[in-house]
């Protein structure tokens, strides 16, 4: 599977991901509400070009009272108006260096919109990531979150979980997902052994989707780089009829409780691009792979009984 990020050109000096993140809430907002884009630029008097290009992120700086008259008339709440106004101020600094708030803030999940508009992920972790988990995985994670006891809450943040991994299993358009995995994802207990034996199936299973490619790194591929690197994502969207990215692709570092980190450099895409591609030459093909994960699975399946 390609990544579709080889060719990366500088767009700029400004970050162009609060104002993408905006105009997809702007764009949703009004769809969700039933307004045409001529309708609602007409009644915050804007021309309905200028409306385009907000949402589609190509208005580097985009007016509060913009913002605030968009919202009003979707009918967003108080906190979101907020969360936007603030994203339309975000959208006019100058720094490739991008850290938001915790994986688990509701409003504005920025990586979420990201995720879903994206039409490559390539992404390595150390423990089953999202878009891949069982339920029960899940839960066991979310569930182990200082301040996530609460059930219902831990529940309410597995079912948004479980409707993201759409974009996977779709029968339309899924993205294209190449998962770098290591071992020590099949050998660490989440939730239980049960648990392990039911989520190691589902990698199993879903790793037979035509857009979906997955690979274990071994213990024994050492230390790629000679260095520690924790999780990270790179996403890549799609391309217009003269190749060019509609989106720049990005980097992406999930900070968990704390902050998250987005990477739009063009540098630091291919850096992380090449760490990918070198993971993958360490980690083992197919048939390893699946062989590996039959046998932890049995494994499991012994210390059960």
């Amino acid at each position: 599977m390609t990544s579709g990020i080889d060719d990366i050109t500088d767009t700029g000096p400004n970050s162009t991901l609060p104002r993408r993140q905006l105009g997809r809430f702007l764009r949703e907002s009004r769809e969700a509400n039933g307004f045409t884009l001529a309708n609602a630029a007409k009644l915050v008097e804007l021309s309905p070009p200028a409306l385009q290009r907000i949402e589609t992120g190509q208005t580097q700086k985009v007016r509060s009272q913009d913002v605030r008259a968009l919202c009003e008339l979707f009918g967003v709440n108080a906190e979101d108006t907020r969360s936007a106004i603030d994203l339309a101020a975000l959208a006019k600094t100058q720094s490739w260096y991008h850290a938001y708030g915790g994986l688990y803030s509701t409003a504005f999940n920025m990586y979420v919109g990201l995720e879903a508009a994206a039409r490559h992920l390539i992404t390595y972790h150390e423990h089953v990531p999202g878009l891949l988990q069982t339920a029960d995985y899940a839960r066991a994670v979310i569930g182990a979150y200082p301040g996530f006891k609460d059930r219902d809450n831990v529940d309410r943040r597995v079912e948004l979980r479980l409707k993201r991994q759409a974009i996977v299993t779709r029968r339309v358009n899924p993205v294209m997902l190449e998962v770098l995995l290591h071992e020590s994802a099949l050998r660490r207990v989440v939730g239980g052994r049960k648990v392990m034996v039911t989520q190691l199936r589902h990698l199993a299973e879903i790793s037979k989707l035509p857009n979906v490619v997955l690979r274990i790194v071994p213990y024994g591929a050492g230390l790629i780089w000679g260095m520690p690197h924790g999780s990270f994502t790179v996403l890549g969207f799609d391309t217009t009829a003269k190749g060019e990215p509609v989106e720049p692709p990005i980097v992406y570092m999930e900070g968990g409780p704390s902050q998250s980190v987005y990477l739009e450099k063009p540098d630091e895409v291919r850096l992380y691009s090449d760490l990918a591609s070198d993971i993958q030459s360490a980690s083992l093909d197919d048939r390893q792979t699946r062989e590996l994960i039959r046998r932890v699975t049995k494994e499991y399946e012994r210390d059960q009984h």
